[in-house]
């Protein structure tokens, strides 16, 4: 309870007290001006039934004041709900995108990566194939250079 809560309940119970206490006066009847016309009645009592029904209608206004910001915040709780799980959908859906594209670039990069291989087989093999043919070619210019020697002949 705070301290505002507990301030109004003091201050009701002491008129509470001072009404018992005073109780005779309260209820000693007194002539009353109504503008129009004149009534005798108590008075203390009046005011206190007055005091009694302001009293009730402020703790009203206050249920009402409490319901309405309940029913706000619960509103706004909700919403908060449904704009993370937005969020949540969202960034999931970010997260398979991205995983999409990650997969596209690798298979891409695995392309372009056999493409290469592809090309230096091809060009190994070529060089290979020149190099033979550039050994073999020095070796005829060395044979017509130098003959074989003759227990190297068949």
């Amino acid at each position: 309870m705070n301290i505002r809560s507990l301030t109004i309940l003091v201050l009701l119970a002491l008129l509470g007290v001072f009404a018992v206490v005073n109780w005779g006066t309260f209820i000693s009847p007194t002539e009353l001006s109504l503008v129009f016309t004149r009534v005798e009645a108590p008075l203390g009592l009046i005011m206190l039934g007055f005091t009694a029904l302001l009293t009730v209608v402020f703790l009203g206004y206050v249920m009402f004041v409490q319901m309405s910001a309940l029913s706000a915040s619960r509103k706004h709780s909700e919403e908060l709900r449904h704009q993370r799980e937005l969020a949540d959908r969202a960034e999931a859906s970010r997260f398979t995108e991205l995983r999409q594209f990650l997969a596209g670039e690798l298979e891409g990069l695995r392309k372009s990566q056999l493409d290469s291989e592809g090309r230096l087989r091809d060009e190994l093999a070529s060089t290979a194939n020149s190099l033979a043919a550039s050994i073999g070619e020095l070796d005829e210019r060395v044979e017509r250079m130098a003959p074989t020697p003759p227990q190297r002949q068949p």
